[in-house]
């Protein structure tokens, strides 16, 4: 076998005086980055207050932009959870479905009404479908003794309803077939309408009046919570025949919560009754729907339609305070390469080369960014606790908006730093070294 080379001066072979060079050149490059670093932050801190005024618009750039993605990420899962949570796996066929515009309401209203009997034949034909409910309702005034609640939901629910929206009970028992089938005066309700009528007793077997009719209390719901201010929980659901028998009228329409078999045939499963709508209704193929279907994710995509252009707006504003911001730094780092001459100079004499120059006011630069970023994040974090503090909105930031922030900051402070750095790297020594220092 054969023996590797060695170098004539040390005997050792040539692979080790390899790795021994590239391990040398390793640490001459983590020394060359620290002590540049080190030279960043010490010319930062001899001019704290024209660095601070430097970094307004970095500052003002990464606060807005993390704020704004703080709140967008808040209002999504405070939507998500108390607005668009229809249960698991449902959706909704009704009359109007989401009208964005007031064209759209004028046409809508044209559209005819969802019926009892399309209802009972969704429920009896789809093979989707592992729940088909239905509800009817208004909003009225009602009374137990001589107490009133005004604004009240009642709504009439088929049996199944409760299961489909995953309510829980608190007391008592959820409405049955048993009191849908013998239409019989009973209701469910919410927290707000124990607190206002049932405050100090128990509400079981109580009875509420709404209008001419009274219907005793078999369970209650636990509490929802508000949305957006309005509470989830002044209702009273009554059985569906119940409803439909005291306070149905001739121009009211039902809508029908489906429940699909599982997510993966939800979309299959929202065709399917689109088709057997539109099947009932004899529209022609190229006629549009005269009803909706629609579940959580649309009302996602409208939601996250509109926080989009909340959004928009404040990149925009993000990149005037960037572009502004670097245009600041990229003055006051030519000042610096003015001021600093001499000092170039004296480094070029001393054998720095101009990749060295170019590194050290780049990453000047840099970090000069990287501390308005960080400054900035420490501000939204701020602003952030104070709309948690002073809104029901559970407001969060999000990973991330703060690696997007940091790293958009660095990346302005490299951008804007690179003129300065390229002259101060042309600059002759020798006349450098004649500047006045």
């Amino acid at each position: 076998m054969g023996v590797a080379p060695s170098d004539r001066l040390t005997g050792l072979p040539t692979v080790a005086v390899s790795v021994r060079k590239r391990r040398g050149r390793i640490a001459a490059a983590v020394v060359t980055v620290i002590e540049t670093f080190r030279l960043a932050l010490d010319a930062l801190r001899a001019h704290k207050l024209r660095s601070f005024l430097t970094l307004l618009g970095v500052i003002l750039a990464v606060a807005t932009l993390v704020a704004v993605m703080s709140v967008v990420a808040g209002l999504n899962f405070y939507v998500a959870d108390r607005v668009a949570n229809l249960g698991a796996n449902v959706y909704l066929v009704d009359r109007f479905g989401i009208i964005t515009s007031q064209d759209a309401w004028i046409k809508a209203q044209k559209r005819p009404l969802i019926t009892l009997e399309e209802f009972q034949r969704l429920r009896e034909n789809m093979k989707t479908a592992a729940n088909v409910a239905a509800t009817d309702d208004r909003t009225m005034d009602v009374r137990s003794g001589n107490i009133l609640l005004e604004n009240t939901d009642l709504t009439g629910v088929t049996p199944n309803y409760p299961e489909i929206r995953n309510m829980n009970l608190a007391a008592g028992r959820f409405l049955t077939d048993g009191d849908d089938l013998h239409h019989a005066p009973v209701c469910f309700i919410g927290t707000d309408v124990v607190k206002k009528f049932f405050p100090t007793v128990d509400p079981i077997g109580k009875t509420i009046r709404a209008g001419t009719n009274t219907y005793e209390v078999v369970g209650v719901a636990t509490e929802i919570g508000s949305a957006f201010g309005q509470s989830q929980d002044n209702y009273i659901l009554l059985p569906f025949n119940t409803y439909y028998k005291d306070w149905h009228k001739q121009n009211d329409w039902l809508t029908i919560f489906v429940q699909a078999q599982n997510s993966e045939v939800m979309q299959v499963s929202q065709d399917e009754a689109r088709m057997l709508m539109r099947a009932w209704r004899h529209l022609p193929y190229d006629a549009p729907d005269n009803f909706a279907v629609f579940g959580s994710a649309s009302i996602m995509a409208l939601w996250n339609q509109i926080t989009g252009n909340l959004f928009a707006v404040a990149v925009a504003l993000t990149a005037v305070f960037l572009v502004v911001g670097g245009i600041v730094i990229m003055n006051i780092m030519l000042a610096s390469v003015t001021e600093r001459t001499r000092e170039i100079g004296l480094r070029r004499s001393l054998g720095a080369r101009k990749k060295h120059i170019v590194l050290q006011f780049m990453t000047e630069s840099a970090v000069l960014a990287s501390v308005g970023g960080i400054m900035g994040l420490a501000l939204a974090y701020g602003l952030v606790a104070l709309v948690r503090a002073v809104t029901p909105i559970p407001v969060k930031t999000p990973l991330s908006a703060v690696i997007i922030s940091l790293g958009v900051s660095t990346a302005v402070g490299l951008f804007f730093g690179i003129y300065p750095a390229m002259r101060a790297a042309k600059l002759d020594p020798i006349e450098a070294l004649r500047a006045d220092g």
